[in-house]
């Protein structure tokens, strides 16, 4: 039975070539045949072992170590010079100091100026925080497929997939201040469904003492609806939006999805989608009354709505 195609490219996987050669008495043309490549690849992997041991089956970069044809400092330096002040292409720069492009290029891609957004400064980081509870709620929507039996992810195998089980929707409302959250599994990501689960977060949210004053979202098309609008209009609340292809903006939203994904949606081997749903509520109590944030000191979002208010 031949071993999966994708574990011949890890190091788990040459390294039970290895095992099979070194210990168990394969022979490497035996190997080669189970794992479906060559006798070549299987005897450079088992080489590299015996010269490094284990770290010699690890990944390696395909970068090139040396650049041919290196240039001297004072060259470097003119077509350095030439890409940062004059932003010139290499081809540019080629044939203005009559050099080889690919020369050119390979310095230019070392000293991380290969491509446009290299020659501009990095956008400084802006954290805030809001003082008070309320003030600001992030609203996010995470895709997530469905699915009727436990997945590759938990499994390693793509077979028996859920393959048309379709999507469901993931709708995130975070505090800025307190991190608190609230968190719907919905069909889709329509302007009912978006409106709809506004005006429960709200509810959820007032019950706990919080009056939302704005909130903040994406522009997906549910966030820009006229009926979103209408909602926010009436309940008398301000609709900020993030700037087109700035996801950091909304960043408190996307970090929370992230461990959202990470301790709820991935962290167990659920049976369905609707048995990963019904665990929501439990995975979300935790989060605001026991786990300890790092953003806020270690405190839990519960603690800190306490001391805040």
């Amino acid at each position: 039975m031949s071993v999966h195609n994708n574990a011949r490219t890890t190091p788990h996987g040459r390294a039970v070539m290895v095992r099979r050669i070194e210990q168990e008495g394969w022979t490497a043309v035996a190997v080669a045949a189970t794992f479906e490549i060559s006798e070549r690849t299987v005897r450079k992997w088992l080489a590299r072992y015996r010269a490094e041991g284990p770290a010699g089956l690890q990944d390696r970069s395909s970068r090139a170590r040396t650049v041919a044809n290196r240039l001297g400092e004072a060259w470097v330096g003119m077509v350095l010079r030439l890409r940062r002040d004059y932003r010139l292409t290499a081809a540019e720069i080629a044939t203005k100091l009559q050099l080889a492009r690919s020369t050119v290029a390979a310095h230019l891609a070392a000293a991380g100026l290969g491509r446009l957004s290299g020659l501009e400064p990095a956008a400084p980081i802006r954290r805030y925080q809001r003082q008070r509870p309320g003030e600001l709620l992030h609203l996010d929507i995470k895709k997530l497929a469905r699915f009727r039996r436990v997945g590759h992810r938990i499994t390693g195998s793509r077979r028996n997939t859920s393959d048309g089980a379709g999507w469901e929707f993931v709708h995130v409302a975070i505090d800025d201040a307190s991190r608190l959250a609230y968190v719907e599994v919905l069909a889709d990501e329509r302007r009912q469904s978006c409106t709809g689960f506004l005006v429960r977060a709200l509810r959820w949210f007032k019950e706990r003492g919080v009056r939302v004053e704005r909130v903040m979202s994406d522009n997906g098309s549910g966030y820009v609806s006229r009926l979103f609008a209408k909602a926010c209009r009436l309940l008398h609340i301000r609709h900020l939006r993030t700037r087109p292809y700035t996801p950091r903006t909304n960043g408190k939203a996307e970090r929370f999805i992230q461990t959202l994904l990470r301790e709820w949606a991935y962290a167990l081997p659920y049976r369905s989608a609707d048995s990963r749903t019904a665990d929501l509520p439990r995975w979300l109590a935790w989060y605001n009354t026991s786990r300890p944030h790092a953003g806020l000191a270690g405190r839990t979002p519960a603690t800190m709505l306490l001391t805040a208010t």
